[in-house]
């Protein structure tokens, strides 16, 4: 049987293994189109003799951007890998100067893009960067070379001998990808990873994977340019599940139906809208269905794993999947079954319905430099503790350095910054990576992540805030879409909170409030009254010197265009603040203002 010890060995593993019909399965002009593994394979070697044939050598980076997932995407990772070479994911939404600053900073040499939308963007920047020389684009563009040429290149197989010779050269260290962190703060970080940091991390992640090998489905519509949703990938691989590619974040439910998945990953957010929807529609039934949906719904927010609320709650638990659950799941195609999160801190709340409606949400904890996993809860063998991000993966060890902050030491921990070896000195100390997360271990091993140590800060009294804790507190409003905690050297804490617009005008609409445009909504005498609730009931569970004294709505969405979050959704503090200042003088300036 094939050792993987390299990325490009999950596939070879799988023809062995599996031998799928559908490894890969994309959806073009309205059709699900399967490639088996065999195909897979055969394109990627086409692939490795293309790139040979243009010059591509053991080393180079090749930039890969695709604004959705697709099977091109795979084929040319195992394509550029077998070379020795390297690819550069790079995440579609980023702005024209940061797609100039990875190309350049990455000295990419071949680009390939999904679509229009990406070719533009790339195409608006390629005269300032010189080592780019040609881009190719999965989509038919009227003026951009396509992949098809890149097949057609490589179909005489006279260089393969070539392709195989460089393939056994790749060593389980060698440098495998470089992927640029979204950055909260400055100019994005290269994070160098090895083949064999990301093929120990799915190895070992697949370990708390209970799936059926061999015959599962996963949906995959997370971002491949991010390391979570690509270890993922090879982890699907490695167990002979077939990827079934959504088309976008609009048509998941759609697919989700089509393909009937067993496995997806989400983030909370995801999570968060899926559950509002279905609140939505509980909210328009009527009589006898509407006390019983929301009966189950109370049910299920009480749900602890393994019968540890006693015979009668799982007497009206199994009522309440038999009578309104299995019609949640039934809505998301009927046999989802595992639902790996990651990425942001999970709601409580979200794990207890989701579980309860036996969509099993399994958080786990990772950064990019860690390839990404650390920990992962696992519903088998006690591992999964709602409120922790599981039980370390093997190999993996954790230290709590005196100011509380997670380093993490594993064959997943990265070989570094791409040309920034002051930056990798400054997280990489005796082999333990610094994550800049604070947390805990409890007694039975799993970990729990409280905040993020750049993140916390001081009132003008002295008291230490952690607006992580608060913001996942107030974010389970359904009138809250995002929530930022400020207060630094102030003498109270306070917030800026991006409204739930669509749940927030259907509020209105049902309590006969006129409200306008967005500027009128969150000015609106009634509507800030109702948030004031929402910020009253969320600040019941902190220390006085914790609270959220005063709020402000903004009137805009925040969004990865706008610059308020990264691609992976995370906030941009200092953005949201210059954004806002305005708000900010008026709480802190001003505090009676409102």
């Amino acid at each position: 049987m094939q050792t993987i010890t390299r990325l490009f060995d999950f596939p070879y593993y799988q023809l062995e293994k599996y031998n799928l019909e559908k490894s890969l399965v994309t959806k073009y002009d309205g059709e699900w189109i399967a490639t088996s593994t065999k195909e897979y394979i055969d394109k990627a070697n086409t692939v490795s003799r293309a790139l040979l044939r243009l010059g591509v050598k053991p080393n180079d980076k090749i930039a890969v951007i695709s604004l959705s997932n697709r099977t091109e995407w795979n084929i040319m990772d195992v394509g550029i890998l077998q070379l020795g070479a390297q690819n550069v994911p790079i995440y579609p939404t980023i702005s024209e100067e940061d797609y100039k600053y990875v190309l350049n900073h990455s000295e990419a040499k071949y680009c390939f893009v999904s679509c229009n939308e990406v070719y533009n963007k790339v195409k608006a920047v390629k005269g300032d960067t010189p080592h780019l020389l040609d881009v190719y684009s999965f989509d038919s563009i009227s003026d951009c070379k396509n992949w098809n040429e890149i097949l057609e290149l490589g179909a005489d197989t006279s260089n393969q001998a070539e392709v195989d010779a460089l393939k056994d050269q790749v060593q389980p260290h060698d440098l495998a990808t470089l992927i640029y962190t979204s950055g909260t703060t400055g100019r994005p970080k290269g994070v160098m990873l090895s083949h064999d940091n990301v093929v120990s991390n799915a190895i070992e992640s697949s370990k708390r994977f209970p799936i059926m090998d061999g015959k599962a489905k996963a949906l995959s519509f997370l971002p491949v340019c991010h390391i979570y949703e690509r270890m993922i990938m090879y982890l699907y691989q490695y167990r002979g599940v077939s990827i079934y590619f959504a088309e976008s974040i609009e048509k998941i439910s759609d697919n989700l139906k089509e393909t009937e998945p067993h496995v997806m990953t989400a983030v909370p957010r995801l999570l968060e809208k899926v559950y509002d929807k279905i609140i939505a529609k509980g909210t328009e039934l009527g009589g006898i269905k509407k006390k019983l949906f929301f009966w189950a719904v109370d049910v299920g927010l009480k749900y602890e794993p393994y019968g540890q609320n006693g015979w009668f709650y799982e007497q009206k638990l199994a009522l309440a999947r038999k009578l309104i659950f299995s019609k949640w799941k039934a809505g998301l195609g009927g046999n989802l079954d595992l639902i790996a999160s990651g990425s942001a801190a999970l709601q409580p709340r979200l794990a207890r319905i989701f579980n309860a409606a036996e969509m099993g949400v399994m958080e786990g904890y990772g950064l990019t430099e860690t390839s990404p996993v650390v920990s992962v809860n696992d519903m088998r063998n006690g591992g999964f503790k709602i409120g922790t991000v599981g039980k370390l993966i093997e190999r993996t060890e954790v230290k709590i350095a005196k100011d509380g902050e997670i380093c993490v030491k594993g064959p997943q921990v990265m070989l570094g910054y791409y040309k920034e070896t002051e930056k990798t000195e400054e997280v990489l100390i005796d082999g333990y990576f610094h994550t800049g997360d604070i947390g805990e271990l409890d007694s039975e091993g799993f970990l729990k992540i409280t905040d993020r140590k750049k993140e916390m800060f001081k009132t003008s009294g002295g008291k230490y805030v952690a607006p992580q804790l608060l913001e996942n507190r107030f974010k389970q409003s359904r009138f809250i879409e995002q929530i930022m905690v400020v207060g630094e050297g102030e003498k109270m804490p306070a917030a800026l909170i991006q409204p739930d617009f669509e749940f927030v005008r259907n509020w209105a609409k049902l309590h006969e409030i006129t409200v306008g445009d967005n500027k009128d909504l969150v000015t609106n005498k009634k509507v800030v009254e109702r948030f004031q609730e929402e910020v009253d009931l969320a600040n019941e569970n902190f220390a006085k010197w914790e609270k959220v004294k005063q709020f402000r709505l903004t009137p805009e969405a925040w969004t990865i265009e706008g610059g308020h979050v990264t691609p992976t959704l995370k906030l941009k503090r200092k953005i949201i603040k210059e954004k806002y200042l305005n708000l900010y003088h008026e709480i802190y300036g001003n505090p009676d203002a409102r």
